[in-house]
């Protein structure tokens, strides 16, 4: 006998799974959009270059428990490229201008409200794109009333590891190419890491004999200063500051569970809010 019982279909939250009929049907209840965003770029010797898949993933966990909660919520296709190319003298960067960064947002932003998606939430992981995200989405408040918030994700996970590892180990732990994403990516996308590859931590360079405190800047007397040096000048692989042997699947399990509940009570309250 032929069964004719269609398969078990499970719940998309992806809106790139939406058949266009389904989508015709999910548009038209107003869900949230989450919008993810990352880099493509040097995350040092032993971590993926695309910290946009983690990113995705804790979208994706967001939209879940959202959903859970009675809040209809979809994740949009992963903005995979950066704006302003950090690591363009390193291996396999790719990035977007600034320009073109803002172009893009503002297509995509676009085709969403034009369609009626009014509710949407970016979840940003990559410090490049801070700037363009608040021009283009004050932009769209002013001239379509549409309050697009962001979060960025790495900035909340720094905050984070203090409550997970206390202050004094979360301090040698954190910076590029360590925490949170290499704790985060042992967690997500083990099979992707090169546990033999984890560098041990080397001090900054020095620009005109100043420390430097970040990609592109120094500090000088407490302030801190803008450098437009190229990042191999600043650490030969893509390591800045913290030290990457203390990240551990462990504090990356903890790093998603706090930013997958912090964010999704703030997608809950923003749904809520603007509903």
């Amino acid at each position: 006998m032929t069964d004719t019982h269609p398969p078990d279909r499970r719940a998309k939250t992806r809106l790139a799974e939406l058949t266009a009929q389904e989508a015709r049907e999910v548009f038209a209840r107003r869900p949230v959009v989450l919008l993810p965003m990352g880099s493509h770029e040097d995350q040092g010797p032993h971590a993926p270059m695309g910290d946009h898949l983690a990113a995705g993933g804790i979208a994706d966990l967001v939209a879940a428990r959202a959903n859970a909660r009675g809040v209809e919520t979809y994740v949009a296709p992963t903005l995979p490229f950066g704006g302003g190319n950090f690591f363009a003298t390193t291996v396999g960067g790719i990035a977007f201008s600034q320009t073109t960064m803002r172009a893009v947002l503002g297509d995509v932003f676009a085709s969403l409200v034009d369609q009626g998606i009014d509710r949407l939430v970016v979840l940003n992981g990559h410090g490049g794109n801070v700037e363009p995200i608040n021009d283009v989405t004050r932009g769209v408040y002013r001239q379509r009333r549409v309050l697009i918030p962001s979060l960025y994700l790495w900035r909340i996970g720094y905050g984070l590891l203090s409550e997970i590892l206390g202050p004094e180990r979360a301090k040698r732990s954190a910076g590029h190419g360590a925490d949170p994403l290499t704790s985060v990516y042992h967690h997500l996308f083990p099979g992707l890491m090169r546990p033999d590859l984890v560098p041990e931590p080397i001090p900054p360079g020095e620009v005109l004999g100043l420390p430097m405190a970040g990609f592109g800047t120094v500090t000088f007397e407490g302030a801190e200063v803008s450098m437009p040096v190229a990042v191999d000048e600043i650490t030969p692989n893509g390591v800045l500051h913290g030290d990457a042997r203390l990240s551990s699947p462990e504090t990356g399990a903890a790093l998603v569970e706090a930013l997958t509940e912090r964010v999704a009570r703030f997608v809950l309250h923003y749904a809520r809010r603007v509903g």
